[in-house]
């Protein structure tokens, strides 16, 4: 895997792609998603997002591949695409969610290192954070 510091297309590709959850409608309805597989009813009622802006806001992230969908009769049921996005929806709320502190203090508290330790160059980088959480 090329760490994004080698490659300026890399580094393009995941600024677009941060973008798409640079949006606060967007990242209420991905975490709302992490409690698993859900309509657009129940998304509705658990993020108080309007049926208009909810559908574009879901379109958006169809397009961005980010979900998934599935048909059920006249259902359709969302959930996030794979493991990639379930980490990257995890690793923002641990970072910038309520109680950030305790979360981080916690992740350090389990790879043994204090956050003023220096930490060691690891390519795994965000991906090892959140499997730790």
């Amino acid at each position: 895997m090329t760490a994004i510091y080698e490659s300026r297309e890399r580094a393009n590709e995941t600024a677009e792609k941060l973008k798409i959850f640079a949006q606060p409608q967007r990242l209420m309805i991905l975490s709302c998603l992490l409690l698993g597989e859900r309509t657009v009813g129940e998304i509705e009622k658990l993020t108080m997002i309007g049926q208009p802006a909810l559908s574009q806001q879901l379109a958006e992230l169809r397009r961005a591949q980010l979900v998934d969908t599935r048909r059920a009769a006249k259902q359709i049921y969302y959930r996030l695409a794979n493991d990639q996005v379930v980490i990257c929806v995890k690793s923002i709320e641990a970072v910038f969610g309520d109680d950030m502190d305790a979360k981080i203090a916690s992740a350090f508290s389990k790879t043994g290192e204090s956050p003023e330790a220096p930490r060691k160059q690891d390519r795994a980088g965000a991906a090892a954070f959140a499997r730790i959480m």
